[in-house]
């Protein structure tokens, strides 16, 4: 049986993607520049490219490598393909907007939960999403801390020390993120309490997020951090 969100202590949250709406900043940015080309482009199909190019065996840390990936995916999307557009999409993350629902539930758990940060992104775009959140967190890790990234588990390893020192361990912790490749499965394999935000469940595939190898169960699944929000709130209250 899953462990009761009442006896939890930490909440960490992947960020990009579960709590920041990464798909629709990459295909603002996109339609943008192909407005100004004169050309549109499919957003789905853009998100596939993206995910192709991402996760290539040279790519560099989040977000500095949208510059790499536009100039990989410009001329297959009919953009054109000069590193002033990659660096405009880089920087775009920098006005990424949070999910509508991920500011006040965050807000919320808040009240009840130490929040913790866990995301591949470096600390200068972190910050971004952080203030457009609401500066929600206790603790943040980033991929500029950590040295690596998800599903690393020397990530996750680095966050248990932290909780070590006050005294709390893995046991005490909700790990809560829409990645089954990043998160899921490799909280699942480390022993955590998991929670999957399941951000496109009304869409197929899966974005702009690489497909797991195989799918993980998780211990609490919701398709919105407000029901996340909503069943902690009633884990506490009973």
């Amino acid at each position: 049986m899953a462990k009761s969100l009442a006896d939890l202590k930490y909440f960490t949250f992947d960020v990009v993607g579960t709590l920041i709406d990464f798909e629709g900043g990459i295909k603002e940015c996109l339609a943008g520049i192909a407005e100004e080309a004169g050309v549109s482009v499919d957003g789905e199909e853009a998100l596939a490219l993206y995910r192709a190019a991402r996760y290539s065996g040279d790519a560099g840390l989040f977000p500095d490598d949208l510059v790499r990936v536009y100039m990989v995916i410009a001329p297959k999307l009919g953009l054109p393909a000069e590193v002033k557009f990659g660096e405009r999409l880089r920087d775009s993350a920098g006005n990424w907007k949070g999910f509508a629902d991920s500011a006040d539930a965050l807000r919320r758990l808040s009240k009840r939960y130490r929040l913790i940060a866990m995301t591949n992104a470096r600390r200068w775009a972190f910050e971004h999403f952080s203030k457009e959140l609401g500066n929600p967190f206790y603790a943040a890790f980033t991929a500029d801390d950590t040295g690596t990234e998800k599903p690393d588990p020397a990530f996750f390893e680095q966050v248990f020390a932290f909780v070590g020192k006050e005294g709390a361990s893995k046991d005490d912790i909700l790990h809560v993120a829409q990645s089954q490749y990043h998160d899921i499965g490799i909280s699942r394999q480390l022993g955590m309490t998991n929670c999957w935000i399941e951000r496109r469940h009304a869409q197929k595939g899966y974005g702009g997020t690489i497909e797991p190898q195989e799918f993980t169960k998780p211990d609490y699944h919701f398709t919105s951090m407000a029901g996340l929000a909503e069943a902690a709130e009633a884990s506490k209250a009973a």
